[in-house]
């Protein structure tokens, strides 16, 4: 979320316990999709077909998902094609692009709390309280962030992207949701309105909800402006520009040597010849 997944992986295994777990991934998966998924992502998937089906996220953002995936596969292919095992991991490279200190793992898990738990727990809250306008205004930016955090662990897990397309990623999602969720901000704070002498729960319940909504507008912008902008994009294209330097060097020495070699023996040729 956010770029977590992919920010603040930890360290790779060396590459004999890389090996060794993807075959014991494949013998448990048995190469099938299914098997590839882990049970997190799979949750994901679930919670993305019951807000589909259920009729509350509005189209725009359904469709949403499909660009964007569609845009992500255009820029790995033609902008930012991976440059093998350098940034993926299948090489000597590490796959994380930016490593958190331990406070910035907490201001991780503060924001998992706010964007992901409290919102599902509000919608929850709603249907159970029959509050369909909560449920109808928190429900579009948890489908848009299931499909982020999906998108993340996938791409995260594979060497076909490069570091600039797997941060755009959490950047186009959390975008498009910072405008969904002043969408749900405006809907709570402006839309919704207590019933004269409501009692003390529903009261609770009302500014439960308007105070979730400031809390993720705040927790996002920040996250955009302060980390994903600054910090993270920048240090996805510096790792992808340099490892790119880094494999055209070796491929001018390379050539270089092969030249070197290729000249030695026909100057050796020549000397037998006379």
């Amino acid at each position: 979320m956010s770029g977590v997944s992919l920010a603040v992986s930890p360290p790779p295994p060396p590459p004999r316990a890389n090996t060794e777990r993807r075959q014991e991934a494949a013998a448990l998966g048995g190469g099938g999709v299914m098997g590839s998924l882990r049970v997190i992502e799979l949750q994901l998937v679930a919670f993305i077909m019951v807000f589909s089906a259920s009729g509350l996220v509005p189209l725009i953002d359904l469709v949403f998902p499909a660009f964007a995936s569609a845009y992500i596969l255009v820029l790995s292919r033609l902008v930012f094609p991976s440059l093998g095992g350098t940034s993926g991991g299948g090489g000597g490279g590490s796959p994380e692009i930016f490593q958190g200190s331990r406070l910035f793992r907490l201001y991780v898990i503060v924001g998992t709390t706010i964007g992901l738990f409290l919102p599902l727990a509000y919608v929850l809250g709603g249907f159970a309280r029959g509050d369909e306008h909560a449920v109808r205004s928190a429900t579009p930016h948890l489908f848009l962030l299931s499909f982020q955090i999906l998108t993340e662990n996938i791409i995260g897990g594979l060497s076909l992207f490069s570091p600039p397309v797997r941060a755009l990623v959490p950047l186009i999602y959390t975008v498009r949701r910072i405008f969904v969720i002043l969408d749900w901000t405006k809907d709570v704070w402006i839309n919704k309105t207590l019933p004269a002498n409501a009692e003390l729960h529903v009261v609770a319940w009302h500014w439960f909800g308007r105070g979730l909504a400031v809390l993720n507008l705040g927790y996002f912008a920040v996250n955009l402006l302060c980390f994903l902008l600054p910090r993270f994009l920048p240090r996805a294209f510096e790792k992808y520009f340099r490892e790119r330097d880094e494999m055209h060097a070796k491929m001018a020495e390379d050539k270089h040597s092969s030249s070197s070699a290729s000249n030695i023996a026909s100057q050796k040729t020549d000397k037998k010849a006379d």
